[in-house]
């Protein structure tokens, strides 16, 4: 349970006041639902009324804050005109100016004959200086009431900046006094405030130097999400480590039969990954480790190698894929070197019904079908397994941990191997799978050519399809990326239909298209028909993103480039290169590049190196958006930025390590505070792995 210290931050937005049920929506689509969430929500910017001149010393363009008397209104005679306010000091004059004024409001709240505090941009026109709709006019005896500092909030239409200020401030009020779970000598090493105070000064900063990640108190603030989330794995990881292992370890003879079989040899990174996974699967204790190899690394034959131990033992062996596409690619890869080693390999999608899928799950429950592939298909009640010693979790960031989980519930005491075609950096790794060993596979198996990839400007379109037309010619096969799927007013990018009718122009009916919004069926008809030739170029969206596998593609079109992240545009390149002819990967951009995008299209062109690529994503576009997609499986922090605490994020995991060492239940003093810090940013799943106490 929760503790009751906290109970105030998990209030709903709705407690605070000002966030009705209308404003309290717009506030939880902002932050999200609870208290604790708009404490997370912390300013980007800063607007400084401190600046107290008189009338004649206000510069154009700067905030100002002015002590007037109000001398006069002129109410316009046409509505849309202006309503102006005439204010002096001893030195000069100034307009307050609105429009769209209704009534008699603005004469009693600013009444002529009063002296009034005014603050917000000064402009001068014509020698009169002017403050359009100014931010606040007080009485002169109210001044103490102004913010002077004012925070400025990331915002959402809808919901007045004032209104969400007014309630962070009464967020502010109910944080309570929570014991310290940071190091002291840490804290005074780092000058470091404490927690409440840390949170209080981010909402309250004093300049733009507040604001900043490395400011001491958004460091402060950051350590704390990183340990929690390092705490969190690191407690989860222990707490699978105490349920009951077995040592599987098979006698080689398949694998041997299956190894005789490939057309090339194992690299080197593919034979330590495979004898840290055969020393995890024969130790006592459940495996959990992720295999993270860049595009066309080998991953999948070491995943085969794995579960030819486990089937040498007698046991059954499941990989899961996160599309069907991709599953039904893998059966039919692995195929032969099962049949070499005399191992049936089965498939179970959500396609498969009737009959045909009874026949599957009755011999993989009588332990009959030792090695099933298949999608989330495999969740299902009715799958069972006579005995499963390995579950494989291919593209692990399109499942969550929980389904990860419910696939290794399938067996007893299943070892999980999860795999990754797409580059994580290091320090993204710790945060996602820090509960995981890793592999890492660095090496392209032999035959993998190099593809030559060259940015080209969009209004050489015609050029593209004209050295296309030459490739087509020549036998090759074509992928043509867009990424949209219509054509859409709000937007400039080609659409994939659009681009697909433009291409039949020149390729006739050899032209086909793929798009996430297609039916299963559809998707893979086309599929096939590009894959067995009878079409020369594919039009797609990122569907074939991962996974696909064409060797007779040699050619990737990319149109608008610079929207896809590094990472999407790596493995979209991976698609092609997989055959013996020489391949090449164009990226199209629109000539109206920003700085970043050059910088991302440039390290594209200049490396293969699939980490290197993930390195510099992480740097340019930050965490949220590394892998493409906020539905990446990485955990969302609110308070770090992993591309700028990298550093700390390394502290964090060595000190959660040292702490779960010390004191596994958290039952010393700093281990009770520690429990409320898992809580605090709802690491709750973790903290109920804790025994009591």
């Amino acid at each position: 349970m929760r503790p009751a210290i906290l109970f105030p931050l998990f209030k709903p937005v709705t407690a605070l006041p000002g966030l009705g049920p209308r404003l309290g929506k717009l506030a939880e689509k902002l932050a999200g639902p609870h208290v604790v969430d708009l404490l997370w929500h912390l300013p980007c910017g800063v607007v400084d009324r401190r600046f107290s001149p008189k009338i004649a010393q206000a510069p154009h363009g700067r905030i100002a804050t002015l002590t007037v008397r109000i001398d006069s209104h002129a109410p316009p005679v046409n509505p849309r005109h202006p309503y102006k306010i005439r204010c002096t000091d001893e030195t000069g004059v100034l307009e307050l100016v609105y429009f769209h004024v209704r009534g008699d409001w603005l004469s009693k709240q600013i009444p002529a004959g009063t002296t009034m505090v005014v603050s917000g941009k000064v402009e001068w026109f014509n020698d009169t200086a002017q403050i359009t709709h100014p931010d606040a006019v007080v009485p002169v005896d109210a001044k103490e009431d102004l913010e002077l500092v004012e925070p400025v909030y990331p915002m959402t239409a809808g919901l007045p900046a004032k209104t969400l200020r007014k309630a962070v401030r009464a967020a502010l009020n109910d944080v309570p006094a929570l014991d310290e779970w940071q190091d002291p000598a840490w804290l005074a090493r780092r000058q470091w405030p404490s927690w409440a105070e840390a949170l209080k000064r981010a909402h309250t900063p004093e300049d733009e130097g507040d604001l900043a990640a490395t400011a001491p108190i958004r460091s402060r603030l950051a350590y704390d999400e990183l340990l929690a989330n390092q705490l969190a794995l690191m407690l989860v990881r222990a707490s699978q480590r105490r349920l009951a292992g077995r040592a599987t370890q098979g006698d080689g003879s398949l694998r041997r039969a299956a190894l005789a079989a490939l057309p090339f040899s194992l690299t080197g990174s593919q034979t330590s990954s495979l004898e840290d996974i055969y020393a995890d699967m024969a130790a006592e204790r459940r495996m959990l480790r992720l295999l993270q190899g860049d595009v066309g690394s080998g991953k999948t034959v070491v995943a085969l190698m794995a579960m030819l131990n486990a089937v040498e033992t007698g046991a059954q062996a499941a990989l899961m894929a996160p599309t069907e596409i991709l599953a039904r690619q893998h059966a039919e890869s692995l195929a032969p070197l099962c049949k070499a080693a005399g191992v049936e390999i089965g498939l179970l999608t959500g396609r498969d019904k009737g009959k045909a899928r009874q026949a599957v799950l009755d011999r993989l429950a009588s332990g009959e079908l030792p090695l099933l592939i298949g999608t989330h298909a495999l969740f299902q009640e009715d799958v069972a397994f006579k005995d499963l010693a390995l579950a494989v979790i291919d593209e692990q960031h399109r499942f969550g941990v929980h389904q990860r989980l419910q696939l290794s519930a399938k067996g007893r005491a299943v070892d999980v191997l999860v795999m990754t075609a797409t580059p994580i950096p290091r320090t993204l790794t710790l945060t996602a799978y820090g509960d995981m060993d890793v592999s890492r596979l660095t090496e392209k198996p032999a035959g993998r050519k190099p593809v030559q990839t060259v940015t080209i400007a969009l209004d050489r379109l015609e050029e593209v399809v004209h050295g296309i037309q030459r490739k087509v010619a020549e036998g090759a096969r074509v992928y043509w990326v867009c990424p949209l799927v219509d054509e859409s007013e709000q937007s400039d990018l080609a659409a994939a239909t659009e681009r697909h009718a433009f291409l039949r122009a020149t390729f006739g009916d050899r032209v086909g298209l793929v798009h996430g919004k297609m039916r299963g069926l559809d998707k893979d008809a086309v599929m096939a028909a590009f894959s067995e030739g009878s079409l020369d170029v594919l039009v797609a969206t990122t569907v074939i993103e991962v996974g696909v596998n064409v060797p007779e593609a040699t050619v990737m079109v990319i149109e608008h480039a610079e929207r896809f992240g590094l990472a999407q545009l790596h493995q979209l390149r991976g698609r092609v290169g997989r055959g013996e002819r020489p391949s090449s990967c164009l990226l199209m951009f629109d000539s109206n590049l920003t700085e970043t995008a050059r910088a991302r299209l440039k390290t594209l062109r200049d490396t293969e190196d699939g980490f290197v690529i993930a390195e510099e994503d992480l740097r340019l576009r930050g965490a949220g958006e590394v892998l493409g997609t906020r539905q990446s499986g990485l955990p969302g922090f609110r308070l770090a930025d992993i591309a700028v605490h990298g550093d700390l994020l390394a502290v964090a995991r060595d000190d959660a390590r040292l702490i779960v060492d010390r004191d596994p239940d958290l039952a010393s003093p700093r281990g009770q505070a520690l429990r409320t810090l898992l809580y605090l940013f709802e690491r709750d799943a973790a903290a109920k792995t804790l025994r009591s106490g």
